[in-house]
C-alpha cells in the first residue's frame, strides 16, 4: 500500500496537466449543478400498461409498455438494439453465456454514460441440470473494479471531489476479465464472433433517445473538451437523436480484443494508452494493477423465500440485504397488497439500510461474521420482532452503524435460453459517463468506482461518521447496491433472473418487484408499478407520483414522511424475465425473445 504522500505531490495531483485542467474546473462549477438539477428534472423513464387500469400503481403512463412472451429464450436489457444483438446471438446456437457477452458489450457502446469496458459489475449464472433429478449449479462472478495499489484511506481527504471526477476516481476496469472468465468456462461461440460485431457495431449508429438526453444535459462538456467534442459534437453542434454517432476509435480497441482476447486490454499499446490518460488526469492506475486484476468466482450466495431458491451475489455486492429482506417478509402472511403490507416492506427495507453501514469488501475484512449473520433466518427473527404496525421510528431506532456513501447508476441485463441457462448481470461506470476520462486513442471511457468508498473526515448532516468498513485500500472493492439474481421454483426449474440499475435503490425495488409477482402482476405489471424507497437518510420516504394514494395516506399516518416524486425522475430501472407454465415472460424495457 502507497503512503498518502505518493497520492498528493505535486506532479500526481489530479487535473494539473494543462490539457486536462479544464476538466477540475467543470467539475467544481457547471457539472455539479448540471448534475443536480438533472437528478431533480429527469430520470430513467417507466413505461405503464394501458390494458391495466385496475392497478393505480400503472396508471398515468408517459408511453404504453407491452408484456413480451417467448417459447426458446430471452434478453431483457436496457437498450433494443442491444437485446436484439444478444436474440441474434442465441439464434446463431449461442447459450445465454453468450448472449451476455454480446448484449454487455454492445450496451457498452451506445449507453456509454452507464457501463463500457472501462468498468466492472457482478453476474450470477445458472447452469442447468445435466440429467432430470439432478440439481443446477449457479455461480457468481466478481468482475468488479478495484482499488489501485497505491490507494490508501487518506487519499481523497484533502481533495474529495478526486474521488468523483478525474484519473483518481478511476478503479482498475474488470469487465472483460469477467466476461473472458464466463466464455472460458460456459461459452459455446467462438469470442471473435461474439466481439466483432459489435466492434463493427461501433462504427457508427443513430443516436437513441437515452444518449441525446444525456449529450444535451452535458453540453459544456461536450462542447469544450477535446476528447468529448470529437465525439459528441463532430461539427461543432451536440449530436441529437437521430443523428449518426461513430466511436470509430473504441471499434478499433474492440476488434484488436476480439482477435487477440481480453489480455490485449491489459497489456501492450491499449493498456500504455490508458496509464497515459490517467496519469494525465492525475491517476495512480498502473501498468501492474491492470497486470494482476483477478476477478473472483464463487458458487452464488443462496437463501430460500417461501419455498424458492434465491441465488445472488456475495459482498460486497447488495446479496446478503436481499436476502436478508427477503427472510424477514417470509414471517408475515403477504397474501395481498394492503397497505400494511406495505409498510411491513417499507421497515424491512429501513433494516436492511442500516446493516448497509456494516458491509465491506470480504476480502480486506478481518471478521466476515457480521455479514454472515445479516443473512441468516435467526437474524431476520430478530428484525421481524422489532418492526412495529401501528407506527415508523427515526432512523437511530434501526442502529446504523456509520454513514455509507449512496452509490450510482448501473445497467443490467437478464436472460435465459431454451436450455434454462440463465444469466443476470450488472455492468457499469458508475457515475454517469464515469470519471469523465475519456481516452482519445482507445476510445474508453474510464469508471469512477472509487467514489463508492467512504473517505474520512466529518459526519454527514445526520451525525453518522463515514464508515471504515469501506475506506479505499489496496486491492478492495467498494461497497454496492447491485445485486444480479437468480431464483428456482420448488421443484429446482428456472423462474427468473432479475436484476436492476439506479444506485442505491436497486435491492428495494427487485424486493418490490419479487412481491408484486407474488401478488398476482405479470412481469410487466411488476416492474412498471410505482415503488417507495426510504433509505433512512434522508428523512424521506420517497414514492412514485403514481403508487396508490390511499396507501400513501395510511403510511403517512403511521409517521413515514411520504414524498411523492414525479415518476420520471432518476430512479432505478429493473430488468426482468420470468418463466411460468412453461413460457417466458420479459419485462417490456427493451425486451427481446425468440
Amino acid at each position: 500500500m502507497g503512503s498518502s504522500n505518493q497520492v498528493v505531490k505535486k506532479e500526481s495531483t489530479p487535473l494539473r496537466d494543462r490539457n486536462d485542467r479544464v476538466v477540475g474546473s467543470i467539475i467544481a462549477l457547471g457539472l455539479i449543478m448540471l448534475v443536480c438539477w438533472w437528478q431533480l428534472r429527469w430520470g430513467i423513464y417507466h413505461w405503464y400498461l394501458d390494458d391495466y387500469p385496475s392497478y393505480p400503481g400503472l396508471r398515468d403512463a408517459r408511453n404504453p409498455a407491452y408484456l413480451i412472451k417467448a417459447s426458446h429464450g430471452a434478453v431483457a436489457s436496457e437498450n433494443e438494439l442491444c437485446s436484439k444483438m444478444g436474440v441474434d446471438v442465441m439464434k446463431q446456437g449461442g447459450n445465454a453465456v453468450d448472449a451476455a457477452i454480446s448484449t454487455t458489450l454492445c450496451t457498452g457502446i451506445v449507453n456509454m454514460f452507464s457501463s463500457g469496458i472501462g468498468g466492472g459489475g457482478f453476474m450470477t449464472v445458472r447452469i442447468p441440470p445435466k440429467s432430470p433429478g439432478e440439481s443446477s449449479e449457479v455461480w457468481s462472478i466478481n468482475f468488479r473494479e478495484t482499488a489501485p495499489a497505491l490507494s490508501n484511506s487518506s487519499m481523497y481527504k484533502d481533495n474529495p471531489i478526486s474521488a468523483r471526477w478525474g484519473g483518481l476516481a478511476v478503479g482498475v476496469p474488470g469487465e472483460l476479465r469477467g466476461l473472458q472468465e464466463v466464455h472460458r468456462r460456459w461459452g459455446t461461440i467462438p469470442w471473435r464472433r461474439l466481439v466483432e460485431p459489435n466492434a463493427k457495431f461501433a462504427v457508427g449508429w443513430r443516436v437513441q433517445k437515452e444518449l441525446a438526453r444525456r449529450i444535451q444535459m452535458f453540453s459544456p462538456l461536450m462542447m469544450n473538451y477535446p476528447d468529448w467534442r470529437a465525439l459528441f459534437a463532430p461539427q461543432g453542434k451536440l449530436l441529437k437523436e437521430g443523428d449518426w454517432i461513430s466511436r470509430a476509435n473504441l471499434a478499433r480497441t474492440l476488434t484488436i480484443i476480439a482477435k487477440q482476447g481480453p489480455d490485449a486490454f491489459y497489456e501492450g499499446p491499449i493498456a500504455d494508452a490508458l496509464i497515459e490518460k490517467t496519469h494525465k488526469t492525475g491517476g495512480i492506475l498502473s501498468h501492474d494493477d491492470l497486470r494482476d486484476f483477478r476477478i473472483k468466482v464463487d458458487r452464488a450466495l443462496e437463501g430460500t423465500y417461501r419455498g424458492r431458491k434465491i441465488y445472488t451475489n456475495h459482498a460486497p455486492g447488495a446479496g446478503p440485504l436481499l436476502l436478508q429482506m427477503l427472510n424477514v417478509l417470509e414471517n408475515y402472511d403477504l397474501a395481498e397488497r394492503t397497505a400494511l403490507n406495505v409498510h411491513r416492506i417499507v421497515e424491512t427495507s429501513k433494516f436492511a439500510f442500516a446493516s448497509r453501514t456494516r458491509m465491506c469488501d470480504p476480502v480486506s475484512a478481518n471478521d466476515t461474521e457480521r455479514i454472515e449473520r445479516m443473512m441468516t433466518k435467526e437474524y431476520a427473527l430478530e428484525i421481524y420482532a422489532n418492526i412495529t404496525d401501528d407506527t415508523t421510528h427515526p432512523p437511530e431506532y434501526y442502529h446504523p452503524e456509520y454513514d455509507v456513501k449512496p452509490d450510482h447508476g448501473t445497467s443490467h441485463t437478464s436472460i435465459v435460453d431454451q436450455h434454462g441457462m440463465a444469466v443476470a448481470v450488472t455492468s457499469t461506470v458508475n457515475s454517469v459517463f464515469g470519471s469523465l476520462v475519456l481516452d482519445p486513442v482507445t476510445g474508453v471511457l474510464l469508471n469512477n468506482e472509487m467514489d463508492d468508498f467512504s473517505v474520512p473526515g466529518t459526519p454527514n448532516g445526520f451525525g453518522l461518521w463515514p464508515s471504515p468498513y469501506n475506506y479505499p485500500e489496496a486491492g478492495k472493492r467498494p461497497v454496492s447496491s447491485t445485486v444480479p439474481s437468480i431464483i428456482e421454483d420448488p421443484d429446482g426449474s428456472f423462474y427468473a433472473a432479475i436484476g436492476g440499475s439506479g444506485g442505491s435503490r436497486i435491492f428495494g425495488s427487485i424486493l418490490q418487484v419479487l412481491v408484486n409477482l407474488d401478488w398476482g402482476l405479470d412481469a410487466s405489471q411488476a416492474v412498471e408499478f410505482g415503488r417507495l424507497h426510504d433509505q433512512l437518510y434522508p428523512l424521506v420516504l420517497d414514492a412514485d407520483s403514481v403508487y396508490p394514494p390511499e396507501i400513501l395516506n395510511y403510511l403517512k399516518h403511521l409517521g413515514h414522511n411520504v414524498t411523492v416524486s414525479d415518476i420520471n425522475r432518476i430512479a432505478a430501472v429493473v430488468q426482468l424475465v420470468v418463466r411460468k407454465d412453461g413460457v417466458i415472460y420479459a419485462d417490456p424495457q427493451n425486451g427481446r425473445t425468440h
